[in-house]
C-alpha cells in the first residue's frame, strides 16, 4: 500500500484524506494544532456556486483603502512592515482587473458546482448523516449602492446558468420578517446551500480514524529532506515522517513551509471572526449581510453570525472591537436580534489563505514530482472542500482530473 502524508487538518485536509483512501491510500494527517478549532470549524458553512466573482476584483482596493485602517471595518489591514505582505498585495492589485476576474469565473463556478454535488454524494453515501439544506443563501443591503451591484452580480450569476432572484423589500419581509425596515431587498441564490461545519469535521474525522488513518496532532512541521525531484520525508519537532506522497493542505501556512524548498506560493492569511448563539433567533435562511460583509447561518442547533476579514499576520487574537461590530451590524439588520455580552466574549477566529487572484491552488508543482498544494482557497475553502479532496486524489493517482 502506498503511503500519502497530509499536512493540514482543516476542511481541504480532510476531504483529501477522504477520497485517497477511497483509492486504497495509506493516509496520516499531520496538523499543528488538536484539530477542535481554526477556519473551517467557525466558518459560515456556506456551498456558494453563487461566489463565482474572486475577492480580487476592480473595485476592492479603492474600497479596502478606505477601510484598511479602520480596525472596526469590514476589511482591516494592520499596519506592519512584511515584505511578504507587500509582495502579495501587489500581486492582488495586479489581479484585480475585468479580464483577470472574467477569465476566474467559469473556473470558480465550476469548482463550486462540482463541489456542491460531491457534498451531496458524501450524504447520500451513509458513511455520514449530517447537517445539510438546500435553502439558498441571502445578499441582503441596505444601501443604494450595494443594492445596484447585487442586482448586477445576480443578472450576471442568471446569465450564467445559477438560480437567483432579486427580492424586493415586500417580497423579502414575507420569507423572512425578522428583517428590519433598514433592510431594501435582496438577491436570493437558491444555488447555493449551507451545513454545520463543526459537525461535518468531526464525523469526517471519525470515519477517517475508522478506515485506519493515523492523526498526528500537535505536529508542526519543520523541514523536508529532499532528493532530486521528489520529497523523501518531512520532521517536525517530535518526529521524522516517510512517504510515496506527500500533500500540503496547510493554509495560511503554506508560503512559510514551501519557502524552505524553493517554492514560491503567495497566500496571505485573512482572520474572520464568529460567535454562535445557542437560543431562538427566528433567522431561517442563512443572509449575507452585503453592506456589513458579514454572514448568519442557522445552523444545527444554533444561529452563527460570522464575518469580517483581518489582514494582521497569522495569529488568533481576537480584536474586540471587530466582534462589536459583528453585534452592530446584526442589531442594524434584524429586528428583535442582538448578540449578548456573553456571546461575544465567546467569539472566536480562524484563518483564511488568501491567494492573489482569488483562485486555489491545487495541483503537482514542476519541481517535485510526489508533491501536491491544496490550499489558497480564501472564503470558499468549506464550499470547495470536497472538489478540492477529490483533485488531490485524482492528480496523486494519475486519473483524469474532473474539472
Amino acid at each position: 500500500m502506498k503511503k500519502v502524508i497530509v499536512v493540514g487538518g482543516g476542511i481541504s485536509g480532510l476531504c483529501s484524506a477522504y477520497y485517497l483512501v477511497k483509492e486504497g491510500y495509506g493516509v496520516t494527517l499531520l496538523d499543528q494544532t488538536d484539530m477542535t478549532n481554526g477556519a473551517s470549524f467557525i466558518n459560515a458553512g456556506y456551498i456558494t456556486p453563487s461566489h463565482f466573482i474572486p475577492l480580487a476584483a476592480p473595485g476592492i482596493i479603492t474600497q479596502g483603502l478606505k477601510w484598511m485602517l479602520n480596525s472596526s471595518s469590514p476589511l482591516y489591514i494592520k499596519p506592519r512592515w512584511d515584505m511578504e505582505f507587500f509582495k502579495w498585495a501587489l500581486l492582488f492589485k495586479k489581479s484585480a482587473t475585468t479580464s483577470k476576474v472574467k477569465k476566474a469565473i467559469p473556473v470558480l463556478k465550476e469548482l463550486n458546482l462540482k463541489s456542491r454535488g460531491l457534498y451531496e454524494e458524501l450524504l447520500a453515501s451513509h458513511d455520514f448523516d449530517f447537517h445539510y439544506e438546500r435553502k439558498g443563501v441571502l445578499m441582503a443591503y441596505c444601501s443604494d449602492k450595494a443594492e445596484h451591484e447585487e442586482r448586477k452580480v445576480a443578472e450576471q450569476a442568471i446569465r450564467e446558468g445559477l438560480e437567483a432572484s432579486i427580492l424586493s423589500k415586500e417580497k423579502l419581509q414575507e420569507i423572512q420578517p425578522v428583517f428590519s425596515d433598514k433592510v431594501k431587498g435582496a438577491v436570493h441564490y437558491q444555488c447555493d446551500a449551507h451545513m454545520t461545519p463543526n459537525h461535518f469535521m468531526q464525523q469526517l474525522k471519525v470515519w477517517l480514524l475508522s478506515q485506519g488513518v493515523e492523526f498526528k496532532f500537535n505536529q508542526k512541521v519543520g523541514g523536508f529532506t529532499v532528493k532530486g525531484k521528489k520529497i523523501v520525508s518531512l520532521k517536525t519537532q517530535d518526529s521524522i515522517f516517510e512517504a510515496d506522497e506527500f500533500v500540503l493542505a496547510s493554509g495560511s501556512w503554506t508560503s512559510k513551509l514551501v519557502s524552505s524548498i524553493g517554492l514560491d506560493i503567495p497566500i496571505q492569511g485573512g482572520k474572520g471572526y464568529s460567535t454562535d448563539v445557542h437560543r431562538p433567533t427566528d433567522i431561517t435562511l442563512p443572509t449575507i449581510l452585503v453592506d456589513a460583509r458579514m454572514a448568519i447561518t442557522p445552523m444545527d442547533g444554533f444561529t452563527r453570525f460570522a464575518g469580517t476579514m483581518e489582514f494582521s499576520g497569522n495569529n488568533n487574537t481576537i480584536k474586540k472591537e471587530r466582534v462589536e461590530a459583528l453585534a452592530k451590524a446584526v442589531k442594524t439588520h434584524y429586528r428583535d436580534v442582538e448578540i449578548q455580552p456573553d456571546e461575544l466574549n465567546r467569539a472566536t477566529s480562524g484563518l483564511r489563505p488568501v491567494s492573489p487572484d482569488g483562485l486555489p491552488y491545487i495541483g503537482k508543482t514542476s519541481k517535485y514530482q510526489n508533491l501536491t498544494i491544496a490550499a489558497g482557497h480564501a472564503m470558499m475553502g468549506w464550499s470547495l472542500g470536497p472538489v478540492t479532496g477529490k483533485l488531490v486524489a485524482q492528480e496523486i493517482t494519475k486519473a483524469k482530473t474532473m474539472v
